[in-house]
């Protein structure tokens, strides 16, 4: 495995994510919070740097990655991107003041999933997304500044993961929501400008207190 270094950053909030009052600091507080809580796709866009760093393109156009949030990164927080070799893949931890808050496990190729056997139990209508605007640079918005991007002329991986949280809003929730966990499989890069095609189905759901989701 190429050799990954930690990597440091002061956590902070896109404007877009505002739509969502949990990434407000009035929000954060009215759920207990000191202040806003940070996207869980900005996070994911700090876990990736040092798997990027190392693994470049082979990552970004056949890699994996599993991600789970499991405590609150707030606005201003220092975090270290501290990642460890796993058997045939990495660990990388998100720590703030050395406690853990989100975990991502990366390999850094795979085979390609069949999903024809698995069970789907609502189809999503189909968005198409010009990839301009907002997803141009969005890794370096967040603060991840690897030159890598700009000079490929390509998207941010963080942009998969945004976009699957679109589907989520334009479909499944209203109000405050908390992204707890996201698998991504990459199958090519894509270049700014391209269009996305989102086909996206509801395999699951489930009751909350706030309702069906």
């Amino acid at each position: 495995m190429d050799e990954m270094e930690t990597w440091s950053i002061r956590a902070r909030n896109l404007p877009e994510h505002a739509g969502n009052p949990i990434h407000t600091d009035e929000g954060g507080r009215a759920a207990g919070f000191d202040a806003a809580l940070v996207a869980g796709v900005t996070v994911y866009a700090y876990l990736t740097r040092p798997i990027v760093e190392a693994w470049g393109m082979d990552w970004l156009s056949r890699g994996t990655a599993e991600v789970r949030f499991t405590s609150p990164v707030l606005a201003d927080d220092p975090v270290d991107c501290v990642p460890e070799e796993t058997d045939g893949g990495v660990e990388v931890r998100a720590m703030v003041n050395g406690e853990s808050r989100a975990r991502l496990i990366a390999m850094r190729t795979s085979e390609d999933d069949d999903f024809s056997a698995r069970s789907l139990h609502q189809p999503l209508e189909r968005h198409v997304e010009p990839l301009v605007g907002e997803w141009d640079g969005y890794g370096l918005r967040a603060g991840d500044d690897l030159g890598l991007y700009a000079e490929a002329g390509i998207v941010h991986p963080a942009v998969w993961t945004a976009l699957a949280n679109s589907v989520v809003k334009r479909n499944l929730v209203a109000g405050p929501w908390v992204h707890t966990r996201s698998h991504i499989r990459h199958h090519c890069t894509a270049t700014v400008g391209a269009t996305a095609v989102i086909d996206a189905v509801v395999v699951n759901r489930f009751e909350t207190r706030s309702g069906s989701r």
